[in-house]
């Protein structure tokens, strides 16, 4: 896979360090150099090809999509619009490969897996920096983004123990029942813009060790990382075909839905695409997991210690730029914690916004124009309905890059659960803040959100935290903890209307998610009964 990076003006970052096996990293410093499989436009932007078996193939679209560095507007290279031949080529080779992949052993699958992850590991500055350059987030967050997908992939190289099925012997005469685990086949992942490596990581690795193949298709905003990271896998033992990349919008997200030879659909996203992607998916028979919107809110008590829950709402609001479904948007204050809310403000305007290469960042750029655009129409809606601006960061002033995507710390006082800044994700550096007496308030509060993806409390009472872990209707608690994500031994358990799918991304749940039961009832007698029975068999009796 080939692709070419921006030149050396527009790079804010040491050099990538490039290999000969990578034409993606070794086309970075470079403008005028082409990848060989990358043909130019006429305004010299190169296209970014398709991974199809292996190999970079060059679309014959008519449709492409621009990514953009949102830190400057330039446009680094041109995605297509996989047409509806590529789409279905990848798929076919999917379809062929894993075939002759599910065939391998579960060590053969594991000894990839334990490759993989070294190579990753090798190449982390190389994808932090792809990462960087097309999504904005800092350069230590970007980190972040692949070494929380690596840790998937580690649980990855374990998977043997949890693809074990189960076994009784004698469950009637000389009959034995045994049931394992059997790859679902051709499987489908659709990965936002907000987290570029860690998402796919989510998906394909744990698709492939089980036995399937997948069809990849990265965000159009940010595909380089998925890229890059299909390209390690692959030198790492995966066979040609096992993962395929295709491109494109809408067109390749309802091919997903509606070919017959994919068995199921990972997504993360927002809720409207979420919602099309579970209906239109489950009409065509698939298995979908969809993780969507959030409104997580921490809840700090009057007990809590106040430097810890002020940094921790401070980091976990404001970090990545708010672009994150687990990110704490909205702060609870019972009782006399409302007075934190002036230290709080202090420390969010100490945070720097600037480029994501700059190493003093603390805040990156939004992904899109239209991004920074919604989330200051959502902060003047704010004022418009009675709330407070605390820290207007719609001003923020950023020289280095004058055309960025960027909007600074906000923090907006006094809200209602009928402002229009509380009931819709505003997916920015934004944080609002509610006022409740007690903690019943605040349970109340968090429950009557429809949405469940994550919620924290702050406080130095265990009865506070217990109450609050075992009446809160909310998939994933922190207690004194500000992003509870679990590691992934355990699974993301999002819920309400953050999730749709009973089985969760990685862990267990997500072992059982590409994977479905078989079931065995085997009678083996050197004294065969020979008789006719037309009742219903009852194995258990005598």
């Amino acid at each position: 896979m080939m692709l070419l990076q921006a030149s050396c003006s527009q790079l804010r970052q040491p050099r990538l360090h490039a290999s000969a096996a990578s034409p993606l990293l070794s086309v970075w410093r470079v403008q005028a150099r082409q990848p060989g499989n990358a043909r130019q436009l006429s305004d010299s932007v190169p296209k970014l090809p398709l991974h199809i078996n292996g190999k970079a193939v060059d679309s014959k679209a008519t449709e492409f999509y621009d990514v953009i560095d949102p830190a400057t507007q330039k446009v680094l290279w041109k995605v297509p619009q996989a047409t509806q031949a590529e789409m279905e080529s990848a798929v076919a080779v999917s379809k062929a490969a894993q075939k002759d992949w599910a065939a391998s052993s579960v060590s053969e699958r594991q000894r990839v897996m334990f490759a993989f992850q070294h190579l990753i590991r090798e190449d982390m500055d190389n994808l932090a920096k792809l990462v960087t350059q097309e999504q904005g987030k800092t350069l230590a967050d970007a980190r972040g983004d692949v070494f929380r997908g690596l840790e998937v992939v580690e649980f990855a190289c374990g998977a043997a123990s949890h693809l074990m099925g189960e076994t009784m012997e004698n469950v009637g005469k000389k009959i034995d029942t045994y049931s394992y685990r059997v790859p679902l086949g051709v499987t489908a992942g659709i990965a936002p813009f907000n987290f570029p490596a860690m998402i796919p990581l989510w998906m394909f690795p744990l698709a492939a060790v089980c036995g399937n193949s997948m069809i990849m298709k990265p965000s159009e905003r940010v595909p380089g990382a998925t890229q890059r990271l299909v390209e390690l896998i692959e030198k790492a033992g995966l066979p040609p075909g096992v993962v395929n990349i295709i491109h494109g919008g809408h067109e390749a997200v309802n091919f997903i839905c509606d070919n017959p030879d994919i068995k199921s659909i990972s997504f993360v996203g927002s809720n409207s695409a979420g919602e099309h992607i579970w209906n239109r998916g489950n009409a065509h028979g698939k298995r979908c997991q969809i993780n969507m919107a959030a409104k997580n809110h921490g809840v700090i008590m009057p007990d809590a210690d106040p430097t810890h829950a002020v940094n921790a709402l401070v980091g976990a609001a404001f970090g990545a730029a708010g672009q994150r479904c687990m990110a704490l948007s909205t702060l609870v204050l019972v009782g006399s914690a409302k007075g934190l809310v002036d230290e709080l403000v202090a420390k969010a305007k100490n945070l720097k916004v600037s480029g994501g290469f700059d190493p003093k960042a603390d805040i990156g750029p939004l992904i899109s124009r239209a991004a920074k655009q919604r989330v200051g129409d959502l902060i003047e809606s704010a004022k418009e309905e009675g709330a407070t601006i605390a820290l207007d960061g719609r001003n923020v002033s950023v020289p280095e890059h004058p055309d960025g995507n960027f909007i600074g710390p906000t923090v907006i006082t006094g809200v209602k659960t009928n402002m229009k800044c509380y009931t819709e994700e505003i997916f920015g550096p934004v944080l609002v803040c509610m006022e409740v007496d007690t903690l019943d308030e605040a349970i109340e509060l968090v429950n009557s959100n429809p949405y469940g993806n994550g919620t924290a409390i702050f406080t130095s009472s265990g009865a506070a935290a217990r109450t609050f872990q075992n009446q809160t209707e909310v998939g994933q608690i922190g207690i004194n903890v500000p992003i509870p994500v679990p590691l992934p031994f355990f699974s993301f358990t999002g819920s309400k209307k953050s999730m749709l799918g009973d089985l969760q991304f990685y862990g267990k749940a997500g072992i059982h998610f590409y994977t479905r039961p078989k079931t065995i009832t085997s009678l083996w007698s050197l004294d065969m009964d020979h008789s006719i029975r037309t009742t219903m068999p009852i194995l258990g009796s005598k």
